[in-house]
């Protein structure tokens, strides 16, 4: 992954700019060496053309991305909307990651997490490297470091 191979993903929205679309890039702005290209476009509202126009924006621009990011207060509003938008991934094979509502207040509608590769919590390392995972193949293997006070690697450390 460089600045001149971003990742292409795709927020979901219902033609505006709700709290979690805007967190999700929020979270991935704040990674160091993370490039990514918003293919995702709420401003595109098509004038003329009622519903079937709104779709046609839709797959444009799903087609064009790696990773379909489900963000749960769109799916609250526009259930319909976001099950075509996950429909348009799946005959396009884009694998998509569904976000668990902000604050753990709710939970993620079952409908939405059968159909994801990826069930995340808010976290801007878990959602990078589901993107690197499921867009590109590329599997981080990193781990966590939990640092317990008064052990080390070889076990309980004595004061003498």
């Amino acid at each position: 992954m460089s600045e001149s191979n971003p990742f292409r993903v795709f927020v979901t929205h219902a033609f505006e700019e709700t709290d979690d679309y805007l967190r999700v890039f929020e979270f991935l702005e704040s990674v160091e060496r993370f490039f990514y290209l918003n293919v995702s476009k709420p401003e595109n509202m098509p004038e003329q053309g009622g519903l079937e126009a709104l779709k046609d924006e839709l797959i444009q621009q799903i087609k064009q991305s790696e990773a379909v990011i489900i963000v749960a207060d769109v799916y609250e509003r526009q259930p319909d909307l976001v099950n075509y938008m996950m429909d348009v991934a799946d005959a396009n094979s884009i694998s998509m990651i569904a976000v668990k509502p902000f604050g753990g207040m709710s939970e993620t509608a079952p409908q939405v997490v059968e159909r994801v590769k990826a069930h995340i919590e808010w976290n801007d390392r878990e959602l990078v490297d589901s993107i690197k995972l499921l867009a590109r193949g590329e599997d981080t293997a990193r781990w966590e470091v939990v640092d317990f006070p008064g052990w080390n690697a070889d076990g309980e450390i004595k004061d003498e």
